[in-house]
């Protein structure tokens, strides 16, 4: 794989980007340029999906003739690399910062440990959590706290033996069950954890493999569950005294809100298409804002300003939509990062500035891995100043 053909990207490359960040102990980033910009199209039609686009950059310092060499066992050389050799990272939480020093959480769906990763460090186990990973659930979910500067808490979505759950994790002390109970079920467990900037905790549940149950007010499966600290519903929820804000999931794959609180998402995969929602607290999931009736198996989401990303566990790649300041598309999805040109199976997402992203591979589950998979890896999905390009 060239460095000029690093990634086929249109307003990514999981890189640096010389406004937005630059990683300690690498050479300064150089120019980026890509190809073909995201231009707004036609608006979709909700129901049809595709339409690859995307463009080429460069990685920095580097002769674009000059190949990226492979990994060498753990040692992975391209510099959106942040941590590698880990196993199945379905659940990601990036880290408060600025994007010079991107560092993030991430768990491995399998065995339920969360590493603090950071490039050119060697991972770190914060915390190892008990999960049963026999079925589609595991270790699903990771977000902060939603006051995470004064009480360091973080929170993960599980999979045990008898049901789904939410843990809390504090600095130096053992996970605590926070919300029990969420059934559990030979599929349709696998559940996603979000901050909704606006205070509060989301969780998206599966179905457990029961469609009624989702429709079904009193029970938490195939639900949006919008909770505090404490598990108990939002205070400012449509119906203070219950934690459900959107009901009819089967097996929801990521959960994103944009870092202003104005705009949340959510993933699902469902027997006749993966779908993306909008979420609006309160009111029916309705029609989905897009539908993929081919099924690549869609999973986390990121909402910057003026993009949505979604990443696409099964097909490999990622895709994005631009956005109307109203939320509505402006048109059909790109494909990017797709195949050698980007990291195999991207699956956890969380964005850490309006610029930048963490993404988690899931290559170890039926992709096709390298020496150094899976990895934790860094992608721009804005460039700096709020524009649709890199510049």
């Amino acid at each position: 794989m060239s460095g000029r053909r690093a990634f086929a990207v249109t307003c990514v490359a999981a890189a640096l980007l010389t406004s937005c960040a630059t990683f300690e102990e690498q050479p300064p980033p150089g120019s980026w340029q890509p190809q073909v910009p995201l231009t707004p199209q036609a608006a979709p039609e909700p129901d049809a999906g595709g339409g690859q686009g995307g463009g080429q950059v460069d990685v920095p310092n580097r002769d674009p003739n000059e190949p990226i060499p492979p990994p060498d066992g753990c040692t992975d050389f391209h510099p959106a690399v942040l941590a590698t050799c880990l196993d199945t990272l379905v659940a990601v939480a990036a880290l408060p910062g600025d994007g010079s020093n991107p560092t993030a959480l991430v768990g491995e769906r399998k065995t339920g440990r969360i590493l603090l990763v950071r490039k050119g460090a060697t991972p770190t186990v914060v915390a190892t959590v008990p999960v049963d990973a026999s079925t589609d659930g595991g270790l699903t979910g990771l977000a902060l706290s939603p006051t995470y500067a004064e009480d360091q808490l973080v929170f993960a979505y599980i999979t045990t033996p008898t049901d789904n759950r939410l843990v809390r994790i504090a600095p130096n002390d053992t996970p605590k069950p926070v919300l029990t109970g969420i059934p559990r079920g030979a599929t349709g467990n696998r559940g996603a954890l979000a901050n909704d900037h606006r205070g509060a905790l989301l969780i998206a549940t599966g179905d457990a493999g029961n469609p009624a149950a989702a429709a079904d007010p009193k029970s938490q499966a195939g639900k949006i569950l919008r909770i505090n600290s404490a598990g108990k519903p939002a205070e400012d929820n449509p119906t203070p005294s219950s934690a459900v804000v959107a009901s009819g999931l089967t097996a929801p794959g990521g959960l994103c809100s944009s870092l202003d609180g104005s705009k949340t998402w959510v993933t699902d995969r469902t027997a006749a298409a993966d779908v993306l929602y909008k979420v609006d607290y309160g009111k029916p999931l309705g029609a989905p804002a897009w539908t993929w009736p081919d099924k690549p198996g869609i999973s986390g989401c990121v909402s910057p300003a003026r993009t949505l990303w979604v990443s696409m566990s099964k097909a490999g790649h990622l895709q994005n939509l631009a956005q109307a300041p109203d939320g509505t598309f402006t048109g059909k999805p790109q494909i990017v990062m797709a195949e050698a040109e980007g990291f195999g199976r991207v699956d956890g997402l969380d964005l850490m500035t309006e610029q930048l992203a963490v993404g988690g591979t899931v290559n170890k589950d039926g992709g096709k891995p390298v020496s150094s998979d899976d990895r934790a890896v860094v992608i721009v999905v804005e460039a700096a100043g709020g524009g649709s390009g890199i510049d």
